[in-house]
Order: C-alpha cells, then sequence, then structure tokens
C-alpha cells in the first residue's frame, strides 16, 4: 500500500472513530460503479478494529431484488437500475434499522442472493452497542435511505474511469461489446440519475478521489 493510500484510509479511520453514538456507528462507503467501494471498505476494516470494537462488513450485494423486478423496466434501463436494483425496506430492517437509535442490535448481512436469484436465510447476529458497520456498494446516499447513515464516505471516479474499469471487470463473462454497451447504456446513466437526484458528494462526510488508487486524494467535511 502506498503512502498516500494508507494516509487516507487512516484519516477516515479516526473521523469514524470520533463520531460518538450511543448506537452502533452505521458508515456508508458509496460511489459509481468500479470506483473500489470493496477494497476500500476491506483496508479499512482492520484499521477500526485495532481500536477493539466490533466492525461488521456488509454489502449492497446481499440486498439485490430478484432479477424479473430488475428488468421490469428493460434490462438495458438506467431509470430501472437506479430505482429498481435493490430492497431497500428490507436492508433497513434487517441491517440498518436494528443497529441505529433504539435498534435490537440483532440483524442479518443479507435478504438476497443475487447469483442464484433467491432469497437466502443469513443467521441473525448480535452487534456491540459500540460496533461499526462498514456498508459498501451503490446508490446508498439516496433520500430513501436519508437518516440512516451516522457517517457517509463517497469514492469519487470520473465516469470515464467507471467505463475502462468497468470493461475491464465484465469483459471475460460478457464480452467486450457487451460490456461497453451495458455500462454506456444502463450503469452509467443510472449513476448520472443518482446524481441529479440526490448529490450524493455533498451528503457525504468524506469523498475521496480515487481514480488512482495508489495516491487517493481526501475532502473531509465538519459537520
Amino acid at each position: 500500500m502506498t503512502p498516500e493510500r494508507s494516509k487516507v484510509l487512516q484519516a477516515t479511520a479516526a473521523l469514524i472513530l470520533a463520531v460518538d453514538l450511543p448506537h452502533p456507528v452505521r458508515v456508508a462507503i458509496d460511489g459509481p460503479d468500479c470506483a473500489g467501494q470493496t477494497q476500500f471498505a476491506e483496508e479499512l476494516a482492520p484499521l477500526l478494529e485495532k481500536s477493539g470494537r466490533q466492525v461488521i462488513v456488509a454489502t449492497i450485494d446481499g440486498f439485490h431484488r430478484p432479477k424479473a423486478e430488475r428488468a421490469a423496466r428493460g434490462a438495458e434501463s438506467p431509470d430501472g437500475y437506479f430505482h429498481d436494483s435493490f430492497q431497500y425496506p428490507a436492508l433497513m430492517s434487517a441491517l440498518l434499522d436494528p443497529l441505529g437509535p433504539g435498534g435490537s442490535l440483532e440483524f442479518r448481512r443479507a435478504v438476497f442472493d443475487f447469483r442464484t436469484d433467491s432469497a437466502v436465510d443469513s443467521p441473525v447476529e448480535k452487534a456491540a452497542p459500540n460496533a461499526i458497520l462498514l456498508f459498501e456498494g451503490l446508490f446508498l446516499l439516496r433520500s430513501e435511505l436519508r437518516g440512516r447513515w451516522d457517517f457517509g464516505v463517497f469514492l469519487d471516479i470520473p465516469f470515464e474511469e467507471v467505463l475502462v474499469r468497468g470493461i475491464r471487470r465484465n469483459t471475460p463473462f460478457q464480452g467486450e461489446e457487451k460490456a461497453r454497451r451495458v455500462f454506456t447504456v444502463r450503469y452509467i446513466p443510472g449513476q448520472e440519475l443518482y446524481f441529479e437526484r440526490d448529490d450524493p458528494k455533498a451528503r457525504a462526510d468524506v469523498v475521496v478521489s480515487n481514480e488512482d488508487p495508489e495516491t487517493p486524494r481526501m475532502e473531509a467535511r465538519v459537520r
């Protein structure tokens, strides 16, 4: 890991640890497709664990809607991508609300497996009152989830870079032509809808420019 990346991760961890609440701190790690949310969460977790607090890592991939619902507006619809991809009521009831004010602290990390297109009965777990949830994914700082996050991180990369990374990621199982089309027609326009409606960068506590993962740059806001 480069010194620049380590510095950003350490600074983000310090800001999260400074959040003082009587319930677990629920952290959203948001960003467009291929911005590096999963890696950021995985690298941030051990830094937070050094504090001795329980760290719960989960992903929006555990809260997909069934494939038929995701494609109801058309397989290439950007509106469908933005509005129909994930089960937000289930995310709130299974994970975010139990860890929030007055919550039971009993949570589930997932309710659906998009690979098998079926519901999953993930185990019920118990969080410590001072636990930290790192939840990574897409469209997290949207209006429907307002009030469910205690700290927000947004990984920012240009849409041109989203396309480059997306083609590289999807080509092995889609082919280059289909990979380029799905990002050009559905994924990037869906993110543009999100940016226009919800302005996630303005809602984040930390914005990390992650175009070059080796030399990220961080902007933190005081709230």
